[in-house]
């Protein structure tokens, strides 16, 4: 699988609510680097379980949906 990886911009500001996060919980102050390097450890060791639990949560919505489908479909066939 492709390593998840953010736009500069976007992992510029992830790291920064990383920062915060710690600052306020936990009364951490980790720099800028810091906050960059935990973002990547937590993409690429956590990010994954994640991803795939959401990958579950939309092919139960799309298999729900389908049902729905199916249900409706039947709804119109007419007796012969």
């Amino acid at each position: 699988m492709k390593p998840i990886e953010f736009p500069k911009e976007e992992k510029l500001a992830l790291a920064r609510r990383l920062q915060d996060y710690l600052q306020e919980e936990a009364d951490v102050d980790i720099g800028q680097l810091g906050a960059e390097f935990l973002l990547e450890f937590i993409a690429k060791e956590i990010g994954i379980h994640f991803y795939n639990r959401g990958l579950r949560d939309a092919q139960a919505f799309v298999t729900a949906k389908m049902e729905d489908v199916v249900e409706a479909i039947s709804l119109l066939e007419r007796e012969a």
